[in-house]
């Protein structure tokens, strides 16, 4: 089977450090922090008072009408809007530059519908079940914000909703990139959504001990530090277009970056713990490299998955130095930028991809904000506090999510 190469050329975010992917870069670069305190959580009797909140979201911005607004949850209005972003910026359409059945999309999400979930459960137990919304089931579910997107942009391809919790968008990237590395699509819209900033699965992640009680939101979400005490829930889209070089060219199309590599392993180890030694998660970056064709000692970049959990800053630490070998993992350039934008779980690996695209392309790598005081046990370079220039010419992204779920996507600077 032919292997053909594949390039991003369209991109969108919805996110807590700004709705659009120049806002959003410009943000990270500058060390801005978008988490915050969130006063809807005071009422919840909880012990959580921060989170990474989209703000000043107008999803009629993109198109969608008021209407749709109201027939759509919030996650699905995110992956709309992002994905119009993308799409605008790709210059495709359906029909015109790429035939119909040769466009797909394939969308990540942790959770789905939550909000409209509770909304109708609450009708449920106060009014009966004859009162449920005739919309329900097609806001809450999954797969609908594919769905959607697809019906907007007439894509009649390859059409897949990934979810592996915080490992959601990252395997729909890579997925992406397979199918049209091997020929069963020209381009796919790919990446991921969440909204769940919501009392019931701020409680059910508070009970499981994985969330920060810090009141402070610059001291909240620490990767890597000493001082971290679990992750910050935040919200938000990234979609990225993935598309056959040549299709690319022939049209002359911008392109932002090249996708090289996938890896997708599972730890087979617990529930919510990630596996201590990290081999898993070490084979997915080491997948996704070899396929890159990447050597020792080449500039490379890695955002890492960075939550600010006790177990898994220091997994993650022992994966990067299995995957590359410990004087290539001291080399690597690493960052978290969940340290300023929290945790968009089923969003967060396509974001997270295009930070990554963004850094190969400007050769600049985003800081982990907060690194004041590292963890002994976290001891690489996490590029603390600030960005720092430095020309990469690969990158890789990786994600671990709540089931074992390893995911890691590898890129390369573009180049003819």
């Amino acid at each position: 089977m032919e292997e053909r190469r594949v390039v991003i050329t369209g991109t969108g975010v919805i996110s807590p450090v700004g709705n659009d992917t120049a806002a959003f870069w410009s943000a990270l670069k500058a060390g801005r922090c978008g988490i915050s305190e969130c006063p809807e959580l005071a009422e919840s009797r909880l012990p959580v008072r921060v989170a990474g909140v989209v703000r000043d979201f107008d999803a009629t911005a993109w198109g969608i009408s008021v209407k749709e607004t109201r027939r759509n949850d919030r996650f699905c209005l995110f992956a709309q809007a992002a994905a119009a972003q993308a799409m605008q910026e790709s210059g495709l359409e359906a029909g015109t530059n790429i035939a119909p059945e040769r466009l797909g999309v394939y969308v990540g999400t942790g959770i789905g519908g939550m909000q409209t979930f509770i909304e109708q459960t609450k009708v449920l137990l106060e009014e009966g079940a004859d009162r449920i919304s005739p919309l329900f089931i097609p806001k809450m579910i999954g797969n609908i914000a594919a769905g959607n997107i697809a019906i907007r942009y007439g894509a009649q391809g390859a059409n897949l909703t990934t979810a592996a919790a915080c490992a959601s968008s990252t395997q729909s990237v890579g997925e992406a990139f397979r199918a049209v590395k091997f020929g069963f699509a020209d381009a796919i819209l790919a990446g991921g959504t969440e909204a769940v900033l919501n009392p019931l699965a701020f409680g059910g992640f508070v009970s499981a001990h994985a969330l920060t009680l810090a009141t402070d939101p610059l001291r909240a979400s620490l990767p890597f530090s000493a001082d971290r005490g679990g992750f910050v829930m935040a919200e938000g889209a990234a979609m990225l277009v993935l598309e056959e070089y040549s299709h690319a060219v022939a049209r002359g199309a911008r392109i932002l970056a090249e996708v090289t590599g996938y890896g997708n392993y599972n730890d087979a180890y617990h529930a919510t713990a990630p596996r201590p030694d990290g081999l898993p998660a070490s084979w997915a970056i080491r997948d996704a490299l070899q396929q890159s064709g990447y050597r020792a000692g080449e500039d490379l970049y890695i955002n890492a998955h960075g939550t600010g959990t006790l177990l898994n800053d220091k997994t993650e630490t022992a994966a990067i130095k299995l995957a590359l070998g410990e004087e290539d993992a001291r080399r690597a350039s690493i960052s978290s930028t969940k340290s300023m934008t929290g945790h968009m779980i089923g969003a967060t690996g396509a974001a997270e991809i295009l930070v990554s695209a963004l850094a190969l392309r400007d050769g600049i790598i985003p800081p982990t904000i907060g690194l004041e005081h590292p963890d002994p046990e976290c001891d690489l370079n996490y590029t603390p506090l600030t960005a720092v220039e430095r020309p990469v010419r690969v990158a890789v992204s990786s994600s671990l999510g709540f089931g074992g779920h390893d995911a890691s996507v590898a890129l390369r600077k573009f180049e003819n």
